[in-house]
């Protein structure tokens, strides 16, 4: 008998808004830049002026993509930079939000802080805060880090802002490890969210104009 898991995967060129995306405290549209066609995603104005820990940060702010995903490979092109009037603690915040629950009530996700890596030679403790796990709602970052001051759930990376990066996550129950270029970040044996179905959200936060292409989802 053959016990491999059914996979099945689903591709978006992001070369506009996906059938059935809806769009959650964010903006989004298809922009030409870098040298090809892409979804540039930010914050709405009334988000960005709104409470931090309530309207941003670490809070359902992404372009949402039905699917089925619990287990699997996401992965996907971004570019992210300072969008205009970002405040000083702004990184270029972007990446990918999984298992999005009905409702927005629960999911969890990984974004990068390429101002924080090391192409950027940022200073002190940044440099190993370039790529960030959080489980919504009960686990941001900020509660991550000081439950947690190993840092095992942010690492540095060999990036920086405005240039394309591949980042890619393998989920497996509560196990999760996400790489950039081809390079493992973090490896985590125990994540924080639940183990749930959902959809995958193309995720930024304060201070970002973030750009999307090349979006593959594996669930099996």
């Amino acid at each position: 008998m053959n016990d491999r898991k059914l996979q099945v995967t689903v591709f978006h060129a992001l070369d506009g808004l996906p059938a059935g995306a809806s769009m959650h405290s964010v903006t989004a549209e298809s922009v030409n830049v870098a040298g090809r066609r892409a979804l540039r995603v930010g914050l709405t104005e009334a988000a960005a002026s709104g409470v931090p820990g309530v309207d941003y940060v670490d809070q359902p702010t992404f372009v949402l993509i039905p699917a089925d995903f619990g287990n699997g490979i996401v992965e996907v092109d971004l570019l992210s930079r300072l969008a205009g009037g970002a405040p000083d603690y702004a990184r270029a915040f972007a990446g990918l939000a999984y298992r999005i629950t009905e409702n927005l009530e629960s999911f969890e996700a990984v974004y990068v802080r390429p101002l924080n890596g090391a192409k950027v030679n940022p200073p002190g403790p940044r440099a190993q805060r370039a790529v960030q796990y959080f489980a919504y709602p009960e686990w941001n970052f900020e509660r991550l880090r000081e439950e947690y001051p190993d840092g095992r759930y942010e690492a540095g990376a060999p990036i920086g802002p405005d240039e394309w990066i591949q980042l890619r996550i393998e989920v497996q129950d509560g196990r999760l490890r996400a790489s950039v270029d081809g390079i493992q970040i973090l490896d985590l044996a125990k994540t924080k969210g639940r183990e749930a179905l959902g959809g995958i959200g193309l995720f930024v936060d304060i201070g970002t104009e973030a750009f999307f292409s090349n979006l593959s989802i594996t669930a099996r």
